[in-house]
């Protein structure tokens, strides 16, 4: 299939082959993933693939996450509707779509101009209206926004900056992907007392960039 006409029943099958086959039991995430339309956000080049199990290029050297790793960072938010989330990592805007059918808001940064300008217009004609947009280093967060019930960073930071950890509520978590060659899915909670891990598996992310990272 090369169009971009609706495709509910290729959604139906991701969701119950790729995702809720695959562990994902959040009945808000399945949802999520069998309303939103993954096709609008691929490429056209890309069409026929959308929903494969598999990241796919959406250009500038970015990609859309396979459609498991998605929905998996999603459940470990845990979003009940009532939460403000902070994205670090527009990229296509599929994670973006989905988090806010989950959540109350989301503000979302991505530093790539172009798939932020692209995101933002796709996001607007879908009817998103509780988006916040901005363009620019997402490792400096959203300071004065802050704090966020739940962050989410879609690239992978050799380690997590502390600029980002500082902008998690206390009782709120990030879900993130360290490392360089080697990452790590974590779950980051923000306690009275500090910051307590969870690990959840290998991952793959492209590179992290911004200011709060270098020399670290």
């Amino acid at each position: 299939m090369s169009t971009r006409q609706d495709r509910a029943s290729d959604r139906a099958q991701m969701v119950r082959y790729q995702i809720a086959g695959r562990g994902i039991s959040d009945r808000r995430v399945l949802q999520a993933f069998r309303t939103t339309p993954r096709e609008r956000f691929v490429p056209a080049s890309q069409l026929a693939a959308a929903y494969e199990d598999r990241p796919l290029p959406i250009g500038d050297d970015q990609t859309i996450s396979q459609p498991y790793i998605v929905a998996l960072m999603t459940q470990l938010l845990e979003l009940s509707g009532s939460e403000r989330v902070l994205e670090i990592g527009t990229g296509s805007g599929y994670q973006t779509a989905i988090l806010a059918e989950l959540a109350d808001t989301v503000h979302t940064i991505e530093i790539v101009a172009a798939l932020a300008a692209q995101g933002q217009d796709l996001l607007r004609s879908l009817g998103y209206g509780n988006i916040r947009f901005r363009t620019g280093d997402g490792s400096e967060g959203w300071p004065e926004a802050a704090p966020f019930d739940r962050v989410i960073v879609t690239a992978a930071p050799r380690t997590f900056p502390d600029t980002l950890r500082e902008q998690i509520a206390v009782g709120g978590w990030a879900v993130v992907p360290v490392g360089s060659y080697r990452q790590e899915l974590l779950r980051i909670a923000r306690t009275p007392d500090g910051y307590e891990e969870e690990r959840h598996g290998g991952v793959r992310f492209v590179p992290m960039t911004g200011k709060a990272l270098l020399g670290r």
